[in-house]
């Protein structure tokens, strides 16, 4: 049986108003748990405070109220037990690919040597697929290799979490569907533990275990956790062959196009916090609809 490596619990954010104004959370009561080597994704339109979420468990910010518990201890600042990447690659654009994975390893490992830090750091730039490049700078790079630059470096500090604000947003589909593949493989490979944000349907699909849906902000809150039923080691050429992949794909599209805002408005007397129901759409009945639907353009405006 697996156990929590990270608990959530009553997680709150309320930001400051101008005098006179009533501060609204920008969600509240959250609670969920990340289990040690498991990927989850969170889905939910902009404004339901997904990020601020996410920097809460980074310990980029702080919570109005709630609690974020890490393998056993409380979560109250950054550190490099958490690596982060964030949709903008933050490299130090002066430095070289190596430099800017070693500057972290040094950070990670002080009193390593300058050999074993360069050999250490080798290692993740060949995994991200990088050999070759370690003397370039940022400005010789693409957008895609940039972003492998970055997740080379958090993987480098070998942290006890993943978090990524969505790090593929900005790239082109084809660039973004190789990076999605390398970052499988790696997570596969170290048993890494990921939180991850994403607006990309598909994507949560390809990559997450679980996929967290909010409701629309304000006083957002987890309206359900989606159980991915699909085989874990699915590829991108084969996952749309299972009709399971409709089933879920159909249910999140359904929820960004209408029942994220309808579940804001209403209340449900039997809905627990402390216990989101966990769903799994792809075991539904096989006579239920697992034909393709497609994702509204209204829907993506709402989305994005």
């Amino acid at each position: 049986m697996q156990t929590d490596f990270l608990k959530v619990e009553a997680l709150s954010k309320v930001y400051p108003v101008s005098r006179g104004k009533t501060p609204v959370p920008v969600f509240e009561n959250i609670h969920f748990s990340i289990a040690k080597g498991e990927f989850v994704c969170i889905v939910g339109h902009s404004g339901c405070g997904k990020s601020t979420i996410l920097n809460v468990l980074a310990g980029l910010d702080s919570p109005s109220a709630g609690t974020v518990i890490m393998d056993g201890r409380e979560v109250s600042g950054p550190s490099l037990d958490r690596g982060v990447v964030f949709q903008g690659h933050a490299l130090m654009p002066w430095l070289t690919v190596m430099k800017n994975i070693e500057f972290a390893v040094k950070s990670r490992w002080p009193d390593w040597s300058r050999e074993k830090i360069q050999q250490h750091s080798q290692q993740f730039i060949d995994l991200v697929g990088l050999t070759g490049s370690e003397h370039k700078k940022p400005s010789e790079l693409s957008g895609g290799m940039k972003q492998r630059v970055g997740i080379a470096r958090a993987f480098s500090i070998q942290p006890k979490m993943l978090l990524l604000d969505e790090p593929f947003g900005a790239l082109d589909a084809l660039t973004r569907g190789v990076i999605q593949d390398e970052l499988l493989k790696i997570c596969a490979a170290t048993q890494q533990t990921v939180f991850m944000i994403t607006h990309d349907v598909d994507e949560a699909i390809l990559l997450s275990d679980k996929i967290i849906l909010m409701t629309n902000g304000p006083r957002a809150r987890i309206a359900e956790i989606v159980v991915n039923t699909l085989p874990r080691n699915r590829t991108r050429n084969d996952i749309h062959k299972d009709a399971q992949y409709y089933r879920i794909r159909n249910h999140l599209v359904d929820f960004l196009v209408s029942r994220s805002r309808e579940l804001a408005l209403t209340s449900d007397a039997d809905y627990d916090p402390r216990n989101p129901p966990e769903v799994r759409p792809g075991e539904m009945d096989e006579d239920a609809d697992a034909t393709p639907r497609p994702l509204k353009q209204a829907a993506i405006h709402l989305v994005n």
